[in-house]
């Protein structure tokens, strides 16, 4: 399962991986709303993951990491998240594991400095897809996913 974590968007992804060929089984969207005060936001995101966790029940988490970037108040709003999403996985033994953007984007499309439009085709693609996955989040979280199937067995080795 990919988590593209966030306080007002939080997006998953699920895929399975049998041999080299990857298939999508879901993505979505949890959305918190901007009037709530933030613990009842994470505790929405991290109510939802749990369900989401029961539902489908991955072996792995893999999770965008943090980049600070300009905004360093964004990053941590968006780092209680993170903590509310491991929180849950490893309330259930489930291993969690963090790619940055640029590792992502090498994954899905083979160049780090790819577009978000470049990586929401190049999902599309990969998954075999109709369209391309809505809200972005979602995308993102598939495309988190699939950058964890292609390196588990990297991970594996360290």
């Amino acid at each position: 399962m990919g988590i593209d974590p966030g306080t007002a968007t939080t997006g998953y992804g699920v895929v399975e991986k049998k041999g080299s060929v990857l298939k999508h089984i879901a993505y979505g969207a949890i959305l918190t709303p901007k009037e709530d005060v933030i613990e009842e936001r994470l505790l929405a995101i991290y109510d939802r993951v749990n369900e989401l966790l029961d539902e489908y029940d991955p072996e792995m988490v893999a999770l965008e990491k943090l980049f600070f970037g300009n905004n360093v108040t964004t990053a941590l709003t968006v780092g209680r998240s993170v903590g509310v999403i491991m929180l849950a996985a490893v309330q259930r033994k489930i291993p969690c594991f963090e790619y940055r953007p640029v590792e992502v984007k090498m994954a899905v499309t083979g160049y780090g400095a790819a577009e978000k439009r470049q990586i929401q085709i190049m999902v599309k693609q990969l998954l075999g897809l109709p369209q391309i996955p809505k809200p972005d989040d979602a995308a993102d979280a598939l495309a988190i996913a699939i950058c964890h199937a292609h390196s588990a067995h990297l991970v594996a080795l360290n």
